[in-house]
This record gives structure tokens, sequence and C-alpha cells, in this order.
């Protein structure tokens, strides 16, 4: 067979065969095989042509998607196969591209931990289902998390949940409120604690019973209009006890309102 055309086609090359049969190839492959106009080759050399055809155009796909950020070796598994790439075409990419150092997913791992150490809030639990969802496996992100400390980022969070809800909140329902929110965040529940516990709380006596009397002026509006007497005292201690106010301080202000 005799190599008739190579002509460029945006980014790919038509090449012809004996003025007949055509395929697309990439620059690459041109060079790879020193092709011309006006060779001869044999068919077992077009095959060779073609693999590495497909092959230098999936890397090449590949390469344009990590151009833009990195990605995880399943991000680009997945990017590549919605090119409708053969699966052993795949394999040889991605197992070059981490030859060369384009897709480590223990880098990966390493730096997202690491960005989110520097100004995120996250804790470890979160950060792996997050690269875990990317296809990084567990043991790769747990040699990686076990390699970092989350106690001062979790302490951080902590401060500005505070800064958040102090004043808004009783007491104890601050407590359970900066917890919670710790632990969904990703932090464990004796990071969450120690974190909690490190906090300065400047008991303002003063809001908290203007918080309880609001709550309550609230709650009284909800049930007085059902309830009255006994009934309306034990709805309305039950209700605020839930918000976390204490039995005592709600006796207190139930003796004063009603």
């Amino acid at each position: 067979m005799k190599i008739t055309k190579i002509e460029k086609k945006k980014r790919l090359y038509l090449l012809e065969l004996d003025e007949t049969e055509k395929l697309y190839i990439t620059e690459d492959t041109i060079v790879h095989f020193m092709l011309s106009k006006g060779m001869n080759i044999t068919e077992q050399e077009l095959k060779k042509i073609q693999e590495y055809a497909q092959f230098s155009y999936g890397k090449n796909l590949a390469l344009y998607h990590l151009s833009f950020k990195q990605r995880t070796v399943k991000e680009v598994n997945d990017y590549l196969r919605k090119h409708d790439m053969e699966e052993e075409t795949i394999v040889h990419v991605i197992d070059n591209l981490k030859k060369d150092n384009w897709l480590d997913d223990a880098k990966y791992a390493h730096a997202v931990i690491n960005a989110n150490l520097l100004s995120g809030d996250k804790g470890a639990y979160a950060l792996k289902q997050k690269l875990m969802q990317k296809g990084i496996a567990a043991s790769i992100i747990d040699d990686e998390l076990h390699q970092h400390d989350f106690t001062n980022l979790a302490e951080t969070v902590a401060q500005k949940l505070l800064k958040k809800y102090q004043g808004k909140l009783p007491t104890k329902a601050l407590h359970d409120k900066i917890l919670q929110q710790l632990i969904n965040k990703g932090f464990s529940y004796e990071e969450s604690k120690v974190a909690y516990q490190n906090l300065t709380i400047e008991d303002d006596d003063g809001n908290q019973q203007e918080l309880l009397y609001k709550e309550l002026d609230k709650q009284y509006r909800k049930y007085s209009k059902k309830y009255d007497g006994y009934d309306l005292k034990q709805r309305l201690t039950q209700a605020l006890a839930r918000k976390g106010y204490d039995f005592s301080d709600i006796a207190s202000a139930l003796r004063e309102y009603l």
C-alpha cells in the first residue's frame, strides 16, 4: 500500500492509502513512524499505525482534560470513555500518563488535603468521602490522611461557629450546635469535643435571659391557642427544654410569665 495523501484537518491529519482507504491520525503518529507521501507500508505496519494513532489521540484528549486542573485516574478514565475510546487504549493511555507523572492519585489526595488544611473547613471523614467519589482507593486516602493533624483546623472552624451562633442560642444549645456542626463537617467526635472545650465562651446572663423570654413568647403564642393551665405549662417547659434551656431557668421564667 502506498500513502497517496497526508492532509491536515484541524487537530488531526487525513492519511489516504492507494487513493481509496482513509484514516485520521495525529501529528505524533506521523512523526513516530516518519510517514510521508509516496511511502509504501504493509498491512502489519498499517495495523501498528492505527493502534498508535488511537493511543496518541487518546493521550492528547487526556492531556487536554488535564490542562485545566489536576485530575484522578477515574476522572480521566471516564472522560476517555465519553469519547468512545476502546478499553485497551484507555488502559494504555492511563499507564503512560502515570509513568510520565501526569496522573498520581496519591499526589492528588495530598494536594486536596493540604488545600483544605490551609483554607478549608472539612475534617478527615468528609475529605475521605469526597476523594473516594473521585475514584481514589481508600488505602491511598488513609495513608495521606494519617500524615496530617486536623486538630488546629477543628479549633479554627469551632471559633467561626462560635462567632456565628454565640448570643443567639443558650449555652447548652450552643454546645450541641457547634459539636454537631463539626461532626457534620467530617471531624471526629474527639476532635470536635476538644475543639469546643478550647473555646472561650462568655456567659452573659442578661442575654441568656433575654433569649429565654423571647423563645417563651414564641412558644406561648403557639401553645396558648390549644392549652391552658397545667397542660400549657408542661408544653412550654418541654418546648424550652428542647431548645437547650435549663429547667431551673425555665421554671423561674414561667413563674413570672404565667
